[in-house]
C-alpha cells in the first residue's frame, strides 16, 4: 500500500513528539511504502531532516516561509474567474458560509491546477477590495466590519501562505507514477493547513483522507492568537478573520475526511463541534517508546519518599508559579520535602520569574553554621549530570506533579506512568482520561488543592505505590507504539477496502491492488507488459 503522509513543521524535520510519532509510525509500518509531503516554516528547520527508513520512498517539501512568486499572471477570463472564486471565498469566510467557502476553496485550487499558482492574484488590488467588500456585507461581525486597509494587506498576506498548498505540483502523476493522486490514502498527521493537500487529493482524484490530530489545530490557533501567545500579536480584526479562516478549513477538513484519529476525547469533542460524525471516528492514542521507561518501571527503587518531580516545558500554560505557591504549602507540613523540576526547553523570561520567586519563598537552607545552605526548589534540565534521561528524572521522587492551566494530550504525564509513579494534576485538557483513576486530580489555578493532594501522597507511601502499579499498567494498555501502528495499519486497511470514487478506479474497491507495486523485480513482471505489436521489426 502507498501512503502519502502529510505534514506542517514537522516529520522529517521538526524535533519534538510531533515528529517522533510520525516517525515510530512510518518505522513500525516497513510493508508499505511511504511518501512525505512536508510544508516546512523555516529554511533552518530544512536542513534538519532526519534519517528516513528505505521504504520511505520519496520527500517532497515545500516552503510556507518563502516567496511563492512564479511569475505567472493571468489573462482577463482567468483575472475574473479568479474574482468569482475569491469572492466565495471571503465570503465564506465573513459571513460564516461553508458552503460558499467550499465552493471558493476549490475553485481556486482548480484555477491553479489548469493555470499556475496564485501568488500575484492573491496579493493583487482587486483581491484586497473583494476582502474588503465581503468585510462591509451584512452578515459580518462588527470586528470584521472595522477592518481598516492595513488589516485586509496583512490578512490577504496570511491567507496567501495558508493557500500556498493549491498551488503546488504535488498531485498529478507523472511518469513514474508519483504524486498524491497516486497514492492509495492521505494521511494527514495534522489539521489545518497540513491536511489542505489531502482534501484536494481527494475533490480531484477521489483518495481516501485520513486525518489524525493529537493537537487540535483549530485550539492551537486560538490559544495563539487570542491571548494566549507569545510576542506581538495580530490586530483585533485581522485576528477575527483568521479565526474565521481556520474555523471554516477545519469543518471542510472534518465534513469530508473520510476517518479522523483524534488522540484523546478532549480532540474528539472539538471536532464533533465543528461537525465531525461520530461513525467517522475513532480515539487512536499516541504511541510511546515503553522500552526507555522500563526499567525505572519495573524497579523496585520507587524514588526519594520525600521528593516531588515535575517535567516539562517551563512556559506560563504549564503554571509553575502555583506550582511553587502550593510546594510552599507541602514544608510547612513536610520540612524534607523537595521540588525538582527538569525542563526540556523554556521560556527564558518565565524560567527567570520562577527562580526569581522559588529564591523568595524557599530561602536557603544550612543544617548547621559550617554547611553551604542549598534550596529546596532545584531547577535541572533532562541530560544533566543528575538526571541524562527523562526516565532517571521520573525515577527521582516518589510524587509526579503536574500543574498546567493549559494541556492537550499529557505525554509527561504518560510517561511518568510508564515509570510506575503516583501522579498528581490539574484538570485540564485529556489528563482525566489518560489516568483514568490511578492518580490524584484537582482544579486548575489551586495551589491550596494541589498542596493537599501531594501531601497525602508523601505521607502515604503504600497508596503512592499501589496509584504507580496501577498507573504503569494502564499506560503499557493503552500508550505504546504497538497499540498505536496497530490501530493505524487497520484503518489503512479499512480505507483500501472501502473504496473511494477514484478516476482510475471507477469506485471499485482494491482497483488498484497494491500488490502490484511490490519494491523488487516483481514491480513490472512479464505477465503485467504490453504484448508486442507483430507489424513492428521486434515481433517480426
Amino acid at each position: 500500500m502507498r501512503i502519502g503522509l502529510l505534514t506542517e513543521g514537522g516529520y522529517p524535520y521538526a524535533t519534538g513528539e510531533a515528529r517522533l510519532w510520525c516517525d515510530r509510525l512510518v518505522r513500525g509500518l516497513p510493508q508499505h511504502e511511504f511518501e512525505l509531503y512536508a510544508l516546512s516554516r523555516s529554511a533552518e528547520q530544512e536542513r534538519a531532516r532526519i534519517p528516513l527508513p528505505e521504504h520511505v520512498t520519496h520527500v517532497r517539501t515545500a516552503p510556507l516561509w518563502a516567496p511563492a512568486d512564479d511569475g505567472r499572471t493571468y489573462s482577463r477570463r482567468e483575472r475574473r474567474r479568479f474574482a468569482d472564486c475569491f469572492k466565495e471565498l471571503v465570503h465564506g469566510i465573513c459571513a460564516g458560509a461553508p458552503d460558499p467557502f467550499a465552493a471558493g476553496l476549490y475553485g481556486l485550487a482548480g484555477l491553479a491546477r489548469e493555470q499556475g499558482g496564485l501568488y500575484a492574484a492573491l496579493r493583487s488590488e482587486s483581491a484586497v477590495r473583494a476582502l474588503e467588500a465581503a468585510c462591509r456585507a451584512p452578515g459580518a461581525s462588527r470586528t470584521v466590519q472595522a477592518a481598516h486597509v492595513a488589516d485586509l494587506l496583512e490578512f490577504v498576506d496570511e491567507l496567501e501562505c495558508m493557500l500556498r498548498p493549491l498551488s503546488l505540483d504535488w498531485y498529478e502523476e507523472d511518469g513514474r507514477g508519483e504524486g498524491l493522486g497516486a497514492v492509495d490514502v492521505c494521511h494527514a498527521a495534522a489539521g489545518g493547513v497540513a491536511a489542505l493537500p489531502g482534501l484536494l487529493a481527494k475533490r480531484f482524484f477521489g483518495v481516501p483522507l485520513l486525518v489524525t490530530e493529537y493537537g487540535v489545530q483549530l485550539r492551537a490557533h486560538y490559544l495563539s492568537h487570542l491571548g494566549a501567545g507569545q510576542g506581538e500579536e495580530p490586530r483585533p480584526a485581522v485576528r477575527a478573520l483568521l479565526a474565521a479562516f481556520h474555523l471554516r478549513l477545519a469543518s471542510e477538513i472534518y465534513a469530508r475526511a473520510d476517518f479522523l484519529t483524534p488522540g484523546n476525547a478532549h480532540a474528539r469533542r472539538w471536532q464533533e463541534r465543528c461537525g465531525a460524525t461520530r461513525d467517522r471516528l475513532r480515539t487512536v492514542y499516541p504511541g510511546m517508546e515503553a522500552d526507555r521507561f522500563a526499567a525505572v518501571g519495573e524497579s523496585a527503587d520507587r524514588g526519594d519518599p520525600d521528593t516531588l518531580v515535575w517535567v516539562g516545558r517551563v512556559e506560563p500554560a504549564k503554571d509553575l508559579i502555583a506550582l511553587l505557591h502550593a510546594f510552599a504549602e507541602v514544608r510547612k507540613a513536610e520540612p524534607r520535602a523537595r521540588l525538582r523540576i527538569f525542563a526540556t526547553a523554556a521560556d527564558p523570561g518565565y524560567l527567570a520569574d520562577c527562580r526569581s520567586l522559588a529564591a523568595q519563598l524557599f530561602p536557603d537552607e544550612a543544617a548547621d553554621s559550617i554547611t553551604v545552605g542549598e534550596n529546596p526548589v532545584a531547577f535541572e534540565e533532562i541530560g544533566g549530570p543528575e538526571a541524562p534521561s527523562a526516565a532517571e528524572a521520573y525515577g527521582s521522587g516518589r510524587v509526579v506533579v503536574l500543574s498546567s492551566v493549559i494541556e492537550g494530550f499529557p505525554l509527561t504525564l504518560a510517561e511518568a506512568m510508564l515509570c510506575g509513579r503516583a501522579t498528581v494534576s490539574t484538570d485540564v485538557g485529556a489528563v482525566r482520561e489518560v489516568i483514568g483513576g490511578t492518580g490524584l486530580v484537582v482544579p486548575p489555578r489551586n495551589p491550596r488543592a494541589l498542596a493537599e493532594a501531594c501531601l497525602s501522597l508523601l505521607g502515604d507511601a503504600e497508596r503512592a505505590e499501589r496509584l504507580g502499579a496501577a498507573a504503569r499498567a494502564r499506560a503499557l494498555e493503552l500508550f505504546t507504539v504497538e497499540q498505536n501502528v496497530t490501530a493505524f495499519q487497520e484503518i489503512y486497511l479499512r480505507l483500501l477496502a472501502k473504496g473511494s470514487q477514484r478516476s482510475d478506479g471507477g469506485g471499485i474497491p482494491f482497483a488498484r491492488p497494491p500488490e502490484a507495486r511490490v519494491p523488487g523485480h516483481w514491480t513490472s513482471p512479464t505477465w503485467a507488459k504490453p504484448a508486442p505489436d507483430p507489424t513492428s521489426e521486434a515481433a517480426v
